[in-house]
């Protein structure tokens, strides 16, 4: 396995790309540029290959940072940056038929089924780190009531999906948009619960018929103390 050093400097993984362009590099040099560097006595471009085969073997979404991590030479950091690496490209490239929420419009027409209810409903939308859906959760049926709902319902379904993100959504059937003291209340103890957590609540959501909706986040509620 020849080294860096040992290539001619035409054939170095950086000077290759610079001339050629990233699509004229093999897996392994790519994987060599991604880490940036080997050990003593781990040679990167050996170091590289292996990460190669492990891709082979288990495909990308099998990769975890044990397996990347039990490759000598590569460890916690350079697995992180590997993994870090592909989720990115991931992120950005791969189809997928989970929507992006990034406004509450774009939450809306999910959350329809509810729009009509008689009783309040409150959802839990899970989210996954670029931001799309992961799944939508009923979590109580009736008024909103600080003192019977608990963060543990909304934060159970948060946990179960791996979600980076979440938020929530309840509709009042009387059409009156304006949050309650008891929405308040729950929102910032939700809030608070998510910053202990590392699951950041995102928004509320109040929605009534013909799409109409007050948005905590857009109305500053969740940048200061409720």
């Amino acid at each position: 396995m020849k080294q860096i050093k040992d290539l001619y400097k035409k054939d170095k993984p950086r000077e290759k790309l610079l001339s050629r362009g990233a699509s004229a590099l093999t897996n392994t040099e790519l994987v060599a540029l991604i880490l940036g560097s080997g050990g003593k006595d781990h040679p990167l471009m050996s170091v590289s290959k292996s990460i190669e085969t492990l891709l082979d073997e288990k495909k990308l979404a099998a990769l975890d940072i044990d397996k990347l991590s039990a490759i000598a030479g590569v460890g916690t950091s350079k697995a992180c940056q590997i993994l870090a690496a592909f989720e990115l490209a991931k992120r950005f490239y791969t189809e997928s038929d989970k929507p992006l929420i990034r406004t509450p419009n774009d939450l809306l027409p999910l959350l329809k089924p509810y729009s009509e209810k008689r009783q309040e409903h409150l959802l839990t939308v899970t989210l996954d780190g670029s931001k799309r859906l992961i799944d939508i959760h009923l979590t109580f049926i009736g008024t909103l009531n600080y003192s019977i709902l608990h963060p543990r319902e909304v934060f159970a379904f948060a946990c179960t999906d791996r979600a980076a993100f979440v938020m929530i959504a309840h509709n009042h059937p009387s059409n009156d948009l304006l949050p309650s003291d008891s929405d308040r209340v729950i929102t910032r103890q939700i809030q608070d619960a998510g910053l202990l957590m590392g699951i950041e609540l995102l928004d509320h959501i109040i929605f009534s018929k013909g799409n109409q909706f007050y948005s905590f986040a857009g109305n500053g509620e969740l940048m200061f103390p409720l």
